[in-house]
């Protein structure tokens, strides 16, 4: 038998072969990571992973599939391709993100065992709202090169897909980027504070909740389209991992499934304990009324199955801003969640 030192550099020389795709069949069962890290964006969109993470429901559901241990970092990205080149980077193991910004780097990644990604759960449904102090436009037809539109990402956020979308409806799908000259990169809070400032080149904003209902309560602001009317209540914001992490952490996968089920029962359960988790994650000085009023509104929904995500799978094929089509929604989510009625 090897000394106890022998067997931990040949413990970790197989772990270094391994991580850099030097193996091939593994022939020696690893324990699984225990550290994980995820990450979630600004908005309430993301709740159900500001409630994971205030009340420990992964460490919860990792120790009961006896992994005991689990520590979890908790990281801010927003932004479809600030949270794919960090999964890329290997900075992080599972993110929240909006669903087109994920299918982004599905396609990209799709039949490479490297860099695979997928779906693991779904996540959040609401309005998004397309806000503009200008009092010119009512409609996408009155934008002109002197507005300034933000979103958290160029193209592939959730934000500037819906923008997309609700382009190709009023334009056609051949101007689906008729207004991508004028869109510019900004996260949520940055872009609220300067649609109250009333000041800067920016004039709009297509905002997700709660910077949404902040921005359509100001006397100053307007609505010029709801995501709902557009697409119905569909699965905006969702979670993803890589194969590589999936296929070396089963356990741990599943024990975030359940926790994020978990989650969206609780807020569904206690919406008052939510609104209080989020203003508290967020360090929001808005009042947990007005949190709450959000959580009530029908249109926001929280649900660990995927609903609806094919709508922008299809439309992304249609134009050619993914290569991939799916022909199902499974096609780009991890078991056990396709067993699911999702869509």
């Amino acid at each position: 038998m090897r000394p106890p030192i022998l067997r931990a550099l040949a413990a970790r020389a197989v772990a270094l072969f391994a991580a850099f795709g030097l193996l091939g069949t593994p022939t020696l069962a690893a324990a699984e990571a225990s550290t994980v890290r995820i990450s979630y964006g600004y908005g309430i969109l993301y709740l159900p992973l500001m409630v994971m993470d205030r009340e420990h429901l992964l460490e919860k559901h990792a120790k009961a599939a006896g992994l005991s241990d689990v520590k979890v970092e908790w990281k801010t990205f927003d932004g479809g391709n600030v949270i794919n080149d960090a999964m890329l980077s290997g900075a992080l193991d599972i993110a929240g993100i909006g669903v087109p910004g994920f299918l982004t780097l599905w396609a990209k990644a799709k039949d490479n065992p490297q860099v695979e990604v997928r779906g693991l759960t779904g996540m959040s449904s609401s309005s998004m709202y397309l806000m503009t102090r200008n009092p010119n436009v009512k409609k996408l037809a009155d934008f002109t090169d002197k507005d300034r539109i933000a979103v958290p990402g160029i193209k592939t956020s959730l934000p500037a897909v819906l923008l997309h979308m609700a382009a190709a409806k009023e334009f056609g799908d051949a101007n689906y980027a008729k207004l991508d000259p004028i869109t510019v990169a900004l996260p949520h809070p940055e872009a609220l504070a300067v649609m109250l400032g009333g000041k800067g080149e920016i004039d709009s904003h297509m905002a997700s909740p709660p910077f949404s209902y902040i921005e359509a309560e100001s006397p100053n602001l307007h609505r010029v389209f709801n995501s709902v009317d557009l697409l119905g209540n569909i699965t905006l914001d969702m979670t993803f991992a890589s194969r590589r992490f999936v296929d070396a952490n089963p356990k741990l996968a599943n024990a975030f499934v359940e926790a994020m089920k978990e989650a969206c029962a609780m807020i569904g359960a206690d919406k008052r304990k939510a609104a209080t988790i989020y203003n508290d994650v967020r360090k929001s000085k808005q009042p947990i009324e007005e949190t709450l009023k959000i959580l009530e509104d029908p249109n926001s929904k929280f649900s660990a199955v995927p609903e609806g995500t094919m709508h922008y799978a299809e439309f992304m094929a249609r134009i050619g801003t993914i290569k991939a089509k799916p022909t199902s929604w499974k096609d780009y989510f991890f078991v056990p969640i396709t067993s699911s009625p999702g869509s």
